[in-house]
């Protein structure tokens, strides 16, 4: 009985602490709509195609602890999980990854603690994307919390891909066949060489409707 009421505890206090992580990610969110907004006026070009978020449940932040080898202590979780809040970010084009990632960067209180650009160095599985650890600043009543969110960007390919290869992995349990897993990396071949060929066509656009920018370099 101790041990159920000790959880229920935890729950609580753990269900409180990510109201933090909900205002982060709405500060973040909030931050990438005006970016999306403003590019499209100015520029005629929007980099960002839709914004998704999610925020992990308590079941799961205590189940990765214990794969950590870790107690279930809320005051652990800031410090070893990057995950527990996270936003996707869908661009049209490889260029607009990257645009967004400067945008972000300029941003004078958004700290960007890692990258792993997956994009210039794909999983062995083929799976694409750009990683972004960053933290926010959540202005509460009382104090500054800075938090950390997890940052995916990859383009409309990308998102396919990742998607049904997801659904896969649950389907099968994390064992896929190796037929599958070669043909997995095939169609990632196929979606990056789809990128390319739509960011050949959309320079191209712009090389011919030099009045239209879209901010892009050069």
């Amino acid at each position: 009985m101790t041990d159920v009421v000790d959880d229920l505890g935890v729950f609580r206090q753990l269900e409180r602490r990510l109201l933090v992580y909900k205002f982060a990610v709405e500060e973040l969110m909030t931050k990438l709509r005006i970016l999306s907004e403003e590019f499209d006026s100015v520029h005629q070009h929007d980099p960002i195609e839709h914004i998704t978020n999610r925020i992990k449940k308590p079941d799961g932040i205590l189940e990765k602890l214990r794969r950590k080898g870790l107690p279930a202590d809320i005051s652990l979780i800031d410090e070893h999980l990057d995950d527990v809040a996270g936003v996707r970010v869908i661009c049209p084009f490889v260029s607009d990854v990257y645009r967004v990632e400067q945008m972000l960067r300029r941003q004078h209180d958004v700290e960007i603690m890692r990258t792993k650009d997956y994009i210039a160095s794909p999983k062995p599985n083929g799976y694409r994307s750009l990683h972004l650890i960053v933290r926010i600043p959540v202005f509460l009543s009382d104090r500054v919390e800075n938090v950390k969110v997890e940052v995916q960007l990859r383009t409309i390919a990308m998102d396919f891909w990742a998607t049904l290869e997801h659904k896969l992995f649950y389907k099968y349990d994390d064992q896929i066949p190796s037929d599958f897993a070669d043909e997995l990396s095939s169609t990632a071949a196929i979606a990056a060489q789809l990128d390319e060929r739509m960011e050949s066509l959309h320079r191209r656009v712009h090389l011919e409707n030099p009045s239209q920018t879209d901010g892009s370099p050069g």
